[in-house]
């Protein structure tokens, strides 16, 4: 139903293959980034969530420069899997954590490979100013960009107790900032936060209100090393079926235009490092189980979908 797919949701993945004519792959890139919630300039400790990678599920040493780790990263992805197009994707801790002139250095480090189109910068909405969008902006006119922002909730009690240091407002604030400079946004949830299914699918609302481009959807878990698992073990949080998270994001799709590019509908497991849920560990199994629970319903993404 998109993309020319038997998907019944807008997959990122089939959607870059339209636009470029082939399978376009993510490099993965470590340009030694922190964090102001882990480095002490907003509070101590970080996300409850974050583990010491940074939500970075697959690095290559930073002590490589930028220029070898897209070269690294073109060579293993095009002899396994046969890749020719590829983009450039700043994942660990907060991508835009330093002034614009070093930003412009390291962006541009990451496109010089003739075969990368691309670059996706992930950070947080309040790691950005006049300056960056700019920069990023005008990197844009030349290669297909996106800002990823860590939104994970839509509701400030829950930012609060995951210790996230900054609020929805802040979020929206900097979405608009981005959007008016013409750049792509994808915003990250976590579902399954001490919310209600009621409040996870508010925020679904909130994201088709304001036309996301794109939405990648995790699923809270418990990784080695972070307060989340100390909380786990300690009886103060569980987490959901593998079948209750397969149906609140069917529900979450339905509710998203049609338009939204979905990057993630499950992660890989972080298996080192996964304490719980288990279940996790199976990331096809779920993504299966999303498309036929899709099609038992007879629905697609967009389906619940009403403009004003």
């Amino acid at each position: 139903m998109f993309n020319n797919t038997d998907k019944r949701y807008n997959q990122f993945s089939a959607y870059l293959k339209n636009r470029f004519g082939a399978k376009v792959y993510k490099i993965t890139i470590d340009a030694g980034f922190s964090c102001p919630n882990r480095d002490g300039t907003i509070s101590s400790g970080g996300c409850i969530f974050c583990d010491d990678t940074g939500s970075f599920s697959q690095a290559h040493s930073n002590l490589f420069s930028i220029e070898q780790q897209v070269e690294i990263g073109v060579e293993t992805l095009s002899k396994r899997f046969k890749a020719e197009k590829f983009m450039s994707y700043f994942q660990a801790y907060s991508n835009t954590y330093k002034p614009a002139k070093e930003l412009e250095t390291i962006y541009k480090a990451s496109l010089k490979h003739p075969d990368v189109v691309g670059i996706s910068i992930g950070t947080r909405p309040d790691c950005v100013d006049e300056d960056k969008l700019n920069l990023i902006s005008d990197i844009s006119k030349d290669w297909y960009t996106w800002v990823e922002y860590g939104l994970q909730s839509s509701h400030n009690h829950t930012l609060m107790r995951i210790n996230r240091g900054h609020d929805y407002e802040c979020f929206v604030r900097a979405y608009e900032k981005t959007k008016e400079k013409g750049i792509n946004v994808c915003v990250h949830v976590i579902l399954g936060l001490w919310e209600s299914r009621d409040e996870m699918l508010q925020t679904a609302q909130r994201l088709a209100d304001l036309n996301v481009d794109g939405v990648k959807i995790h699923m809270l878990c418990a990784l080695k090393g972070t307060p989340l698992a100390k909380m786990y073990e300690n009886n103060e949080i569980d987490f959901m079926s593998e079948d209750d998270y397969v149906s609140l994001v069917c529900d979450f799709l339905e509710i998203l235009p049609k338009t939204t590019t979905i990057h993630r509908l499950a992660g890989n497991g972080f298996r080192k490092s996964l304490i719980a849920p288990r279940w996790l560990g199976a990331k096809l199994d779920c993504l299966n189980k999303i498309d036929r629970e899709l099609l038992k319903r007879n629905s697609y993404q967009g389906f619940k979908h009403f403009t004003n």
